[in-house]
């Protein structure tokens, strides 16, 4: 069978499912493909910063958003080692919405995802995309399968947005290609934590020897712990505690080298199973052409540290589709893309970059003993700074780019 779309987006996630609404909402005929059934959960961070409440109200799901997520994150904090630092989350500059929040990717993914077939996306779920191939006349047509692999669809489209990730490889020309192992990759590991002794409104990093992670309160009274652990740490980790899975002894890892830590965690119980994942491979892989968009962490991926990663999918969809819909589906020549590409391009290193580039130097500390140690000693004299940190990752300006036509 053939399905003819004006785009057909690749990915599901914040970022797959933004860019299918806001282009469905302007009228183009659109596709999303999805391989996950939902509800899924991801290895992810889930806070959301406030600069995205703008956003979210112009898609149309702030207020079940806010409904959901959990309580206001106010502060920003450190724990390493004996070291427990807070220090006050900088404010939007626009003062509308001053505090992010943390949802569960199960949730908050089904509900962009919803909000786009409402408005008339239509959701192949769970289908992979398994070839790309140029048509004669301009666009793509795509060889998609059914989860049980039984069934084939030809889909037909003028442009493609690629919006999986890039934690997990492939063979579309988006996918980033796997990279020899080195004992400096980084592995992602997540868990959600009940009765945690967290204070409700503070996000704080966790440093500890090779890695990097941070915890928050997300939907349901639950705590979110997320962590990036380098491969050689993560080795030696399983050598000490041969009886333990790979997750357990990072968390036994972490909690012996953060007090802070583990006394949140004393008399935490943790709800459902660890989730992984990587190496992540973070970097700006922006460029595209030929009618191929990227966007989330396809385009460009800041080191966790931050906690920027959704923030950075949902804006990038954000920025792409606001120029794609002001043009017809219909008037999109070869050279008109060209240009819509480069634009997008230009504008996502301008809001984007200086957030990738900070996060790199960031881990690049975290990940380094003497720097870890040195950092911890500037942090624990100057708490402000954390602060600071914040504000070079993006938490207090509202992208510029986000318009009312959105809505």
């Amino acid at each position: 069978m053939e399905n003819c779309y004006d785009a057909l987006v690749i990915g599901a996630g914040p970022a797959g499912a933004t860019a299918a609404l806001i282009l469905a909402r302007a009228g183009w005929s659109v596709a999303i493909v999805e391989r996950a059934p939902f509800p899924r959960r991801k290895v992810c961070g889930e806070f959301i910063s406030a600069t995205n409440l703008g956003l979210l109200r112009q898609l149309g799901v702030a207020d079940d958003f806010l409904a959901r997520a959990g309580p206001p994150v106010r502060n920003v904090g450190l724990y390493a080692g004996e070291t427990s630092l807070a220090a006050e989350m900088p404010r939007t500059r626009d003062g509308i919405d001053p505090f992010g929040r943390a949802l569960g990717r199960e949730h908050f993914d089904a509900l962009i995802l919803g909000a786009a077939r409402k408005a008339g996306a239509e959701v192949w779920q769970p289908w992979t995309v398994k070839q790309l191939d140029r048509v004669a006349d301009g666009g793509y047509q795509a060889t998609a399968t059914s989860a049980d692999k039984q069934t084939a669809a030809s889909l037909q489209t003028r442009i493609v947005i690629a919006a999986h990730g890039s934690w997990e490889g492939g063979l579309l020309p988006t996918h980033v290609h796997a990279a020899p192992a080195r004992g400096s990759d980084l592995f992602a590991f997540k868990a959600h934590f009940a009765q945690s002794e967290l204070p409700a409104d503070l996000m704080p990093l966790l440093l500890f020897p090779g890695g990097y992670g941070g915890m928050v309160h997300a939907d349901g009274g639950r705590v979110t712990l997320s962590c990036c652990i380098r491969r050689d740490v993560l080795a030696r980790c399983r050598r000490e505690r041969p009886q333990q899975s790979a997750a357990d002894a990072v968390i036994a890892h972490i909690r012996a080298n953060c007090r802070g830590v583990d006394r949140a965690l004393d008399s935490a119980l943790r709800d459902g199973s660890w989730l992984s994942a990587g190496p992540i491979r973070p970097g700006i892989r922006v460029a595209r052409d030929d009618g191929i968009f990227v966007v989330g962490n396809a385009a460009g991926e800041a080191h966790p540290i931050v906690a920027e990663g959704i923030s950075m999918a949902i804006q990038s969809s954000s920025l792409l589709c606001s120029r794609l819909m002001a043009h017809r589906p219909g008037a999109l020549t070869q050279h008109l893309l060209d240009s819509l590409a480069v634009s997008y391009a230009d504008s996502w290193r301008k809001n984007f970059a200086r957030r990738v580039h900070a996060a790199a130097v960031f881990a690049n500390l975290a990940t380094r003993p003497l720097a870890a140690q040195l950092s911890i000693a500037v942090l624990a004299r100057a708490p402000s700074m954390l602060t600071w940190g914040a504000y070079l990752a993006g938490k207090s300006q509202p992208p510029a780019f986000i318009h009312a036509d959105l809505a």
